[in-house]
């Protein structure tokens, strides 16, 4: 089971202090350890002065070792850790309800990713966002969500109002258990229609979120807003 641990929302609004936070992806990175040059216990003890040269046996020096590293997680590999992740029903049930604004725990992704799990109270959404340079994936854990997104990627810099072709426009809904991935650059907002019911989800990113541009929209004009980046959410 994925550790769960308190942090800021990772597709939502700035956070509040509280470990359970209402209404709106920066976690560190897992912990990679680093190993210094091996170390032999002398042969030699006492008092006495070791011989010039390398111990007996030794042809030479011992180099570090090397960084030991996470493989890179594959959009697939994301998907299928949400997937997984949303199956898990004690850890789904553990996270705290509010019906005034989303909640969310963070978690332990793979390979380093930023992953969380995310409580939506009816009515609420996330406004149209970005990801940056991350590929990301979420799934449905419980109640249902709908995806609006752009099928196009919009200029990184350089402009403050786009005006969006007709045929640029995606929506689907996504019941418990059903999920998607997407690549870097996406942009969508995600919503939880109901009327009465909560929705819970699990999304992962990677690289962690280095940024999050939010957009306003009106008709076919899409406006950005601002940029956000980890240390705006800390």
């Amino acid at each position: 089971m994925p550790t769960p641990t308190p942090a800021v929302d990772p597709d939502g609004a700035r956070p509040p202090t509280p470990a359970v936070v209402t209404d709106s992806p920066r976690p560190p990175a897992s912990p990679v350890g680093s190993r210094g040059p091996a170390v032999t216990p002398a042969p030699y003890g006492g008092d006495a002065p070791a011989p010039a040269g390398n111990p007996p046996g030794a042809s030479g020096s011992v180099p570090p070792a090397a960084d030991v590293r996470p493989p890179t997680p594959t959009v697939a590999e994301l998907l299928a850790f949400v997937r997984r992740t949303a199956e898990d029903t004690a850890l789904v049930s553990s996270l705290p309800l509010d019906p005034e604004g989303r909640t969310w725990l963070r978690l332990e992704g793979p390979g380093g990713s930023e992953a969380w799990l995310i409580g939506w109270p009816p009515g609420t959404g996330t406004g149209w966002h970005d990801h940056a340079e991350s590929t990301g994936a979420f799934t449905v854990a419980a109640g249902a969500l709908r995806e609006h997104s752009l099928a196009a990627r919009l200029p990184t810099e350089g402009w403050k109002t786009l005006e969006l072709s007709e045929d640029i426009d995606r929506t689907r809904r996504l019941a418990t258990g059903q999920g998607r991935a997407f690549g870097r650059h996406h942009v969508h907002e995600v919503l939880n229609e109901s009327e009465h019911e909560h929705a819970v989800s699990v999304h992962a990113y990677y690289p962690p979120l280095p940024r999050i541009r939010r957009f306003s929209r009106t008709g076919a004009v899409l406006r950005l807003e601002q940029t956000e980046r980890p240390e705006d959410w800390q």
